[in-house]
């Protein structure tokens, strides 16, 4: 094992400029995967900003007992996708609509009778924000008798499941090609190491050395040109959402970047594509030796 890191680490002494441009192929080539991925997340959370904006209005019909409604508030909150039940009565909603509706004040402010109804604001579960389940709660909403109309903007609502579902499949075709992208490049350079030592190859062929000793070494260099190669297109995509913190806004808060999860897949994604690109590269020098 001490050999093998050894032989591994001599790579980087003995070409430094050949490993550093390695190292750098494959971090710009994951910084390209990182940034998208950046990206994606940062489009997903502007989505569920979105998101938590869906709920379900159902209009209560006047003179409803307020016991009736403290009850079926109850039932309604234990539906599996609700969230949260808010009860707004006669009055609050006058005075919504007095501060929202700036161009109706004056005519609300006359009315001898208010004309606008309570209502239960029923808010979602994240997960059942989408028009199947809104519409399902809407439904079962409008079996109760006291309950004159539902209202959840389905329109709006198919909408953003469909700016979704197409948000997802562009990004995971896009990411997919970034990808194949940077293990070709990743490969090619590795190849050039190969060759570079080819020689070295051949000579431990002659003494004896077996297929396996000879990839060692190779595949433990992959392994960690493509660590510094992760570790690298890391620390971009970190300075990237540095600059752009702050200059781009989603909603009421700046960019989010890679949850730690995110990070440690993107290194290891690094170390995965730096080892099977030297595998596939020595596997093939080798066969052809």
């Amino acid at each position: 094992m001490r050999l093998l890191v050894r032989e591994a680490l001599q790579t980087f002494r003995r070409a430094p400029l050949l490993s550093a441009l390695s190292i750098t192929t494959i971090g710009f080539s994951l910084y390209a995967v990182g940034l998208f991925g950046l990206v994606a997340v940062n489009l997903r959370e502007a989505l569920r900003t979105v998101e938590q904006r869906v709920e379900v209005v159902a209009y209560l019909l006047r003179a409803t007992p307020p016991e009736t409604i403290a009850q079926a508030s109850q039932d309604i909150a234990a539906f599996p996708e609700v969230g949260r039940v808010t009860f707004v009565s006669e009055e609050e909603a006058l005075k919504r609509a007095r501060l929202e509706l700036v161009e109706f004040r004056d005519a609300y402010r006359d009315l001898a009778v208010n004309p606008l109804p309570a209502s239960l604001e029923i808010q979602l579960k994240e997960g059942f924000r989408d028009a199947a389940h809104t519409s399902a709660v809407a439904d079962r909403l409008k079996g109760y008798g006291f309950i004159d109309d539902v209202r959840y903007g389905r329109e709006w609502i198919e909408k953003l499941d469909r700016l979704r579902n197409i948000a997802g499949l562009v990004g995971l075709t896009i990411g997919l090609a970034f990808a194949a992208v940077a293990v070709v490049i990743i490969g090619v350079t590795i190849r050039i190491t190969v060759l570079q030592r080819a020689r070295e190859i051949a000579i431990m062929r002659l003494v004896g050395a077996t297929n396996g000793f000879i990839r060692g070494p190779f595949l433990l260099e992959g392994s960690l040109k493509g660590l510094f190669g992760g570790l690298l297109a890391i620390a971009l995509c970190y300075g990237t959402y540095l600059l752009f913190r702050g200059q781009v806004e989603l909603a009421t808060s700046g960019i989010v970047f890679l949850k730690p999860a995110q990070v440690a897949l993107g290194v290891v994604s690094g170390v995965l594509i730096g080892l099977g690109g030297s595998l596939v590269s020595v596997g093939r020098h080798l066969r052809n030796v």
